[in-house]
C-alpha cells in the first residue's frame, strides 16, 4: 500500500450533503400569521368532535362544494359581518392564486364564498396557539429600546415628537404659531431659500445636493402650522418634560422557531385533518378513507414543498403517489392512511432539519446559511435587510436614522420590520404581506400591500399603507395613515388608536397598486372592526372571562389635524412612475379642512407682506428664524432625518 493511499484511507468519510431545501416540507407561515381570527366561537377546543357536524351543515348548504357568508353565518352561530370577515381573511391567504374568492370583487365575496375544503382547514387551524415570544437574551444591556450614545444626545437626550409631552402653555403656543409663520413668510417674501437656513447646521464639507431631501423637512414646517397637534412637538429648555420609554423588549420568534412550532403543530393534528379531506368507499363505509388528488391539492393551503413563494410547484407533484399524473385522467385515489404516513415521515424530516439548524447556531458557528443568520447580522448591523429565501426580507433593529428600500432592493414580496426605533423608513415596493412588529416612535410607509398587512406589539407609531386588508393588534399611541380596500381590524388590547385617510404618494405606487391589485376606489378606513380585547391563539394564559370583552377601537384623526406626508424623491434621475398625487380621494371634510388651513397660510403671508421693516429688523428676523428652526429641529428628531437623507 503507498503512501498516498494510506492516507486516503485514514482520511475521514465524507459529510453527508445538506439537506435540500426543495426536498423538505414547510409549513404556510401566512397561514398562521394572517390566517387566525380572535373570534370565540371559531376557537374550537376539540377540533375533530365540533367540526363534524358544522361541515356537514356547510356541505348541506354548499353549491358547487362553495360555500357563501350566508351559510357561514348560520352553521356557525357568528354575525354576517364577522362571516363575511372570515372570507375575507381565508381569501388574502389562500394558496391558490386561481382561486374564485382571490380574484373576487368587493361587491362578490359574499355569493362566490370559499371552496368548503379550504373553509374546513380554515377553520380547523383556528385553534393553533402562537409561540410565545422569547425576550431579549440579555435583557439588561437593552432595558432601554434607544441606544445610549448618538450624535444628537449633546442637545437633546434622544427625544423624539411623540416620546416628549410637552407641558402645553397657551402663549408658548402662540408663540410657536408666530414662529413657523414668520418662518413660512419670511422664506417667501424675502428670497431666503431653504439651503440657506439649514446650512449652519452642516459641515462645509457636506454637499447640499440633496435639495428635495431638505425640502421634505421644510414641508414638516409647513405641517407645524397647519395642526395644533404639532405645537406640543416644538420644544425648549424652558418645558417641563414627561418622558415615556418602553423598559422591556421582546423579540419575535425566528423563522426556524415558527416552522417548527407550526410543524409540531400538524404533526399532531394531521389524522385529523387529513379525515376532513378524506371520502369514504363506495360500499366500505367511513372506517375506509381515500382522498383524491383535487382533494390533496387543498393541504397546500397548511404546508409547501419549495422555496419561492408563488413559484411553488403543485403540492401532488411531490407525492410518490400524484407526481407525473395523466392530466387527461383522474389520477387514482389514495388510501388516507398512505398519505398520512407520507406526510408524518416528511415532517420528522423537517423537524430534524430545524432542529440541526438550531442546535449548530447555539453550538459554534454553521456552514449552513438560513433566515436567522440573517436576522443576527440584520439585528447587529442596523440598516441591513436581511436576505430573503423562502421566507420574509426582515428589516431589523433600525434605530434613529431612516431607512429607504425600493422594489429592487426587497427580495421577495413579503417584509418584517421588526424592532425599529425612533426612525422613518420607507419601503417603496409592491408587497404581497407585511408585519411591523415591536417598533416605537418610528413612521413606517409601505408602498401597495396586495394581501395582508400585520400591525403588532408597537408603541406611538405612525403607519402610512396601502392595502388590501389590515391588522391591527397590541398597540398604543399609534395613528394609521390608510387606503385599505376592507374594514381595518383591531384586535387584543390597544390604547388610543387613531386612524386617518392616506396622506401620501411616489412616483410608482398606482403601477405597484395595479400590480397587487389594489382598488383606489375603496377605502374604508374609517369603518374599523373591533374584536375580542383577548387573542385566543396567545400561547399566554388569561383570566377567566377576559376573552369576551370588546377591544378598545380607533378614532378618527380630526381633519383639522390631518397633513399631507412628504417622500422626498431621491431617485429623480431614473425612470419615474405616472403617479403625481394621492391615488385615495380625500373625504370632503378632510379636503375643506386643507382648504382653510392654506387660506390661513395665505392671510398670514399677506399681513406680513404689508408690513415694513428696515433692514436692521430683516436681519434680526433672520437671525430668530435660524434659532427657532434649528430649536424645532433637534427638539421634534426632525434632524435625523435630514442628516440621513443628505447622506443617502
Amino acid at each position: 500500500m503507498t503512501e498516498e493511499q494510506v492516507l486516503i484511507d485514514q482520511s475521514p468519510p465524507p459529510s453527508a450533503p445538506e439537506p435540500n431545501p426543495n426536498s423538505l416540507i414547510h409549513p404556510r407561515l401566512v397561514s398562521f400569521e394572517h390566517g387566525l381570527l380572535p373570534i370565540q366561537k371559531l376557537a374550537f377546543t376539540d377540533p375533530i368532535q365540533t367540526l363534524a357536524p358544522i361541515k356537514q351543515k356547510l356541505a348541506d348548504a354548499a353549491s358547487n362544494n362553495r360555500v357563501g357568508s350566508a351559510a357561514i353565518a348560520e352553521a356557525l352561530q357568528i354575525s354576517g359581518d364577522h362571516a363575511r370577515l372570515v372570507l375575507e381573511t381565508l381569501g388574502s391567504v389562500l394558496h391558490s392564486e386561481g382561486d374564485p374568492l382571490v380574484r373576487a370583487k368587493p361587491e362578490e365575496v359574499d355569493s362566490v364564498g370559499a371552496d368548503l375544503r379550504d373553509l374546513v382547514l380554515f377553520l380547523y387551524v383556528q385553534s393553533y396557539k402562537k409561540l410565545m415570544p422569547r425576550t431579549h437574551k440579555d435583557s439588561a444591556a437593552v432595558a432601554d429600546v434607544w441606544p445610549s450614545t448618538s450624535a444628537f444626545d449633546g442637545y437633546l437626550s434622544a427625544l423624539s415628537p411623540i416620546q416628549a409631552n410637552v407641558r402645553r402653555n397657551p402663549q408658548l403656543e402662540g408663540a410657536h404659531i408666530l414662529s413657523a409663520c414668520c418662518l413660512l413668510t419670511y422664506c417667501f417674501e424675502y428670497g431666503e431659500t431653504v439651503s440657506h437656513l439649514v446650512s449652519p447646521f452642516f459641515d462645509d464639507s457636506v454637499e447640499m445636493a440633496n435639495l428635495s431631501a431638505v425640502l421634505c423637512c421644510f414641508i414638516i414646517v409647513l405641517s407645524v402650522f397647519q395642526q395644533s397637534l404639532n405645537f406640543d412637538m416644538l420644544i425648549f429648555p424652558s418645558h417641563g418634560l414627561n418622558l415615556v420609554r418602553s423598559n422591556s423588549r421582546r423579540f419575535m420568534p425566528s423563522q426556524a422557531d415558527d416552522e417548527a412550532h407550526q410543524l409540531s403543530y400538524l404533526q399532531k393534528h394531521l389524522g385529523n385533518i387529513i379525515s376532513f379531506l378524506g371520502e369514504p368507499v363506495e360500499g366500505e363505509g367511513e372506517e375506509s378513507l381515500v382522498i383524491s388528488m383535487e382533494a390533496f391539492e387543498h393541504l397546500g393551503f397548511l404546508v409547501q414543498f419549495g422555496d419561492k413563494g408563488s413559484d411553488i410547484s403543485p403540492l401532488s407533484q411531490a407525492t410518490p403517489f400524484f407526481a407525473n399524473s395523466d392530466p387527461d385522467m383522474p389520477a387514482v385515489p389514495v388510501p388516507v392512511s398512505q398519505v398520512h404516513d407520507w406526510l408524518l415521515q416528511n415532517i420528522a424530516s423537517a423537524l430534524e432539519s430545524i432542529t440541526e439548524r438550531i442546535s449548530g447556531k447555539e453550538n459554534g458557528p454553521s456552514n449552513t446559511s438560513d433566515q436567522d443568520d440573517a436576522m443576527s447580522d440584520a439585528c447587529a448591523t442596523p440598516n441591513k435587510v436581511a436576505p430573503s429565501g423562502r421566507g420574509p426580507c426582515l428589516i431589523e433593529g433600525v434605530s434613529k436614522t431612516s431607512l429607504v428600500k425600493q422594489a429592487s432592493d426587497l427580495r421577495g414580496r413579503s417584509v418584517k420590520v421588526v424592532n425599529c426605533h425612533d426612525s422613518v423608513i420607507y419601503l417603496l415596493a409592491p408587497l404581497r404581506y407585511a408585519t411591523v412588529h415591536g417598533c416605537s416612535d418610528t413612521t413606517i410607509v409601505l408602498g401597495a400591500v396586495g394581501k395582508a398587512l400585520r400591525v403588532e406589539h408597537c408603541e406611538r407609531v405612525h403607519v402610512i399603507a396601502a392595502a388590501k386588508r389590515v391588522c391591527i393588534a397590541n398597540c398604543r399611541e399609534c395613528v394609521f395613515f390608510l387606503g385599505v380596500n376592507q374594514r381595518p381590524l383591531i384586535v387584543g388590547d390597544n390604547h388610543k388608536l387613531q386612524v386617518a385617510p392616506y396622506n401620501t404618494y411616489y412616483s410608482h405606487l398606482g403601477e405597484h397598486m395595479s400590480e397587487v391589485g389594489l382598488e383606489s376606489t375603496i377605502n374604508k378606513w374609517d369603518k374599523p372592526l373591533a374584536l375580542g380585547a383577548v387573542d385566543p391563539h396567545d400561547s399566554l394564559s388569561h383570566p377567566a372571562g377576559v376573552s369576551d370583552a370588546q377591544a378598545e377601537s380607533a378614532a378618527c384623526v380630526d381633519p383639522d389635524q390631518f397633513v399631507n406626508f412628504l417622500i422626498p424623491n431621491w431617485f429623480s434621475g431614473e425612470d419615474t412612475g405616472s403617479t403625481k398625487d394621492n391615488p385615495f380621494p380625500l373625504p370632503d371634510t378632510y379636503m375643506a379642512a386643507q382648504q382653510r388651513n392654506l387660506k390661513n397660510l395665505d392671510e398670514t403671508r399677506r399681513s406680513l407682506r404689508e408690513t415694513p421693516l428696515e433692514e436692521n429688523r430683516k436681519k434680526e428676523l433672520s437671525s430668530a428664524l435660524h434659532v427657532y428652526f434649528k430649536d424645532w429641529l433637534y427638539a421634534s428628531g426632525n434632524i435625523r432625518q435630514l442628516y440621513c437623507l443628505q447622506g443617502d
